[in-house]
């Protein structure tokens, strides 16, 4: 539109004879244009408005806290959601077939870049578009759920943010909670990569260690309390992991969890403040700015290939002696006395 203004006011210049003046004053205008239409230059914030589509695989408050530091990220950056930024945001509602459904109106509404959090959405954005930047977030494995094929630069028009956590600080933890730790129960979703490969992984490493991994599969967020059961009995613990669909129920988990005296630890620190005794994770608000900081690149003009992928160093301990009390221990002492935040 502005070009058109542009060059009608080119043509009655012509009609009126000032031609030298118009093609000068055409060329100055046109230059304006063109920048004020591809946005910011010299690393300003974006003149023109930039569209960022962000969904979830579901909504639960460790999701929800990268959801918000990505757009506070974005805020803080010059992006003002409203001014020169439209926000899209959906969520899957934890249904995989939603997630693809609305991977493809993402990609079919042109986003300037999609934002997918949680490994399903991701897994669905990169299927439905190999041009468009996609920035994952809250991904275990990236490399393994064959998002990028590496993480120091894909290559590709994706990258992100891992929540991958080392495996050893959780089992020390495991064991200065319950010293004569020799089962752990651990429920999951199958359909869920993230949940597969923890799964995998906690067997390799608690094995040799004479620890027993009780696996206790559930497909639905309705079959959590029922997979838990099936570990009574059975189990010394239940460690959880991020898995969507635990989080998302994790209420009826804990009433398992009291009932049979079982106590919950987690890697997800929000789970805490819902019934878990204690859990060793990332801080999901803090990614969700690392994550923003990726967005707010691409935005400036960086391809999304160049950008490794950010995975946090720092963990935080969040513990709840009240909930230890309902489910049938003691925190030691100095459990409590390391933690960050302690919850009751």
């Amino acid at each position: 539109m502005l070009y058109q203004k542009r060059f009608s006011g080119f043509s009655k210049a012509l009609l009126w004879g000032g031609v030298c003046t118009a093609i000068l004053t055409g060329c100055s205008q046109s230059a304006q244009d063109t920048t004020a239409a591809d946005g910011a230059t010299n690393g300003d914030a974006a003149t023109a408005m930039k569209h960022v589509a962000i969904t979830a695989i579901v909504e639960h408050p460790a999701l929800d806290e990268v959801r918000k530091g990505v757009i506070d990220e974005l805020n803080e950056a010059g992006f003002k959601d409203g001014e020169n930024l439209k926000v899209n945001f959906q969520s899957a509602q934890s249904n995989t077939a939603t997630a693809g459904q609305i991977a493809k109106q993402f990609v079919a509404d042109n986003s300037d870049v999609i934002v997918a959090i949680g490994t399903p959405s991701a897994q669905s954005v990169a299927a439905a578009t190999s041009s468009i930047p996609l920035v994952f977030s809250a991904v275990t494995d990236p490399v393994e759920a064959k998002l990028v094929p590496k993480l120091d630069g894909s290559g590709t028009n994706v990258t992100g943010g891992s929540d991958a956590l080392p495996y050893e600080p959780q089992i020390e933890l495991m064991r200065q909670i319950i010293p004569s730790l020799k089962n752990v129960g651990y429920v999951y979703s199958p359909g869920e990569i993230n949940s597969t490969i923890i799964l995998r992984n906690l067997k390799a490493k608690l094995t040799p260690l004479g620890i027993t991994v009780h696996e206790a599969p559930a497909a639905r967020s309705n079959d959590i309390a029922m997979a838990a059961r099936s570990l009574v009995g059975k189990v010394d613990m239940i460690y959880t992991s991020t898995d969507n669909n635990v989080v998302s129920a994790y209420e009826s988990l804990f009433q398992v969890a009291k009932e049979s005296k079982i106590p919950l630890i987690a890697s997800d620190t929000s789970s805490v403040a819902r019934g878990a005794v204690a859990a060793l994770g990332v801080n999901y608000y803090k990614l969700g700015r690392e994550t923003g900081k990726i967005v707010v690149r691409i935005l400036n003009g960086e391809k999304a290939g160049d950008i490794p992928v950010y995975t946090p160093q720092a963990l935080d301990l969040y513990v709840s002696p009240k909930n230890a009390t309902a489910e049938g221990i003691t925190l030691p002492q100095a459990v409590i006395d390391k933690a960050k935040e302690v919850v009751e």
